[in-house]
This record gives structure tokens, C-alpha cells and sequence, in this order.
């Protein structure tokens, strides 16, 4: 059987969807750059990131979800300015941040990181940085145009007052495709 490509998230609202794709649009017209724009209606809040999993384990994935969500209340969150990693002299990536109750959700991804530990799935090296990726630049931007677009999301704001409870997680499909990756929801997990 053929490798699921999959990853833990939490889902967006329309509304706050829709807010993205109006700041999208509005970067855009601020100057043109090698990038690849997410598709705003497939935006989401990563928490881990499997990679390729055979179709058999998605069953004992979603049975540590359901482990590492038990006891775990729905909180809110909020979307809250603008940034890039790793930093804007070199930018790779553009995001939106999140706001709210992050320390509920960092001990959230705490929970699923040690419950699919378990499991053998490595823990994240990183810190946790909740973001909702805008864009991405090309491999061949030049170094002036990264500057540039650093510079466009540093004097650019947002601060629209989305804000949404987050009452569940999700084990998500991603398909890679020429025209991008396409999420499709495998199992979904309460709070």
C-alpha cells in the first residue's frame, strides 16, 4: 500500500480564511516576487508534521491524538501580525502569527509530540512557533528580492480580529500536486 503523506492541524474558519486572502492580495500588489502564495483556503495551524505513513498506522495515530487531547479543554485563538522565517535579511517564508491562548495550545503539541513519540515519530528539534504560512519565496530569489519582501511584510499590518475556538485537531492528507499540495481530513479528534 501505498505511504500516506500526512500531518497533525488545526483547521481555519471561512471567515478568517477569507481575511487572508484579502492580505494576500494586497502583498501581491505591493511588488513582484518568486513566490509561491499558499492557497488561503488551505491554510491551517500545523502542530507536527508525520511525513509518509503507511495506510496501517493512521488508526493507532489517531488513537494517540485521542490520548494526548483527553483532558485537554477548547481554548481560542486569535491571528495577531506579520512575520518571516528565518529572518528578513534572508527570507524563506511568510506568515501570519497566532495569538490568544498559546500556552494551551503549546501544551497541546507538547501532548501530541510525547504521545506520537511513543509511536516512534521523532519530536520537532525546533521550538514551537505557531504560524499560518502566507507564502514561500523560490529557491531562485536573489538576496535583494528577499530583502525586498522582508521589507514589504515589515511596513505592511494586520491586525483584522480574527479570532476562532480551537475544539478539535486533525490528522490531515497531503497530496502533492504541480499546482500544490491539496489537504484532505482523515480522522478528526475533540477536546
Amino acid at each position: 500500500m501505498e505511504p500516506v503523506r500526512c500531518f497533525i492541524a488545526v483547521e481555519l474558519p471561512e471567515d478568517i480564511k477569507k481575511g487572508l486572502k484579502s492580505l494576500q492580495a494586497r502583498l501581491k500588489s505591493g511588488g513582484q516576487f518568486p513566490a509561491k502564495w499558499v492557497d488561503p483556503y488551505s491554510i491551517h495551524l500545523t502542530l507536527k508534521f508525520l511525513g509518509n505513513v503507511a495506510p496501517d498506522r493512521l488508526d493507532e495515530i489517531t488513537a494517540a491524538m485521542e490520548e494526548a487531547c483527553r483532558g485537554v479543554s477548547p481554548f481560542n485563538l486569535e491571528v495577531k501580525g506579520l512575520g518571516v522565517f528565518p529572518n528578513p535579511r534572508r527570507v524563506q517564508v511568510a506568515w501570519v502569527g497566532v495569538g490568544g491562548e498559546v500556552e494551551k495550545l503549546a501544551h497541546l503539541q507538547q501532548r501530541l509530540e510525547s504521545a506520537l513519540a511513543g509511536l516512534g515519530f521523532a519530536p520537532e528539534n525546533r521550538r514551537f512557533a505557531p504560524h499560518l504560512t502566507l507564502a514561500r519565496l523560490r529557491d531562485r530569489a536573489s538576496t535583494d528580492e528577499r530583502q525586498r519582501f522582508g521589507q514589504l511584510i515589515a511596513d505592511s499590518e494586520f491586525e483584522a480580529g480574527y479570532s476562532w475556538p480551537v475544539s478539535a485537531v486533525n490528522l490531515m492528507r497531503s497530496q502533492l500536486t504541480k499546482e500544490g499540495a491539496i489537504y484532505s481530513r482523515i480522522s478528526s479528534v475533540a477536546l
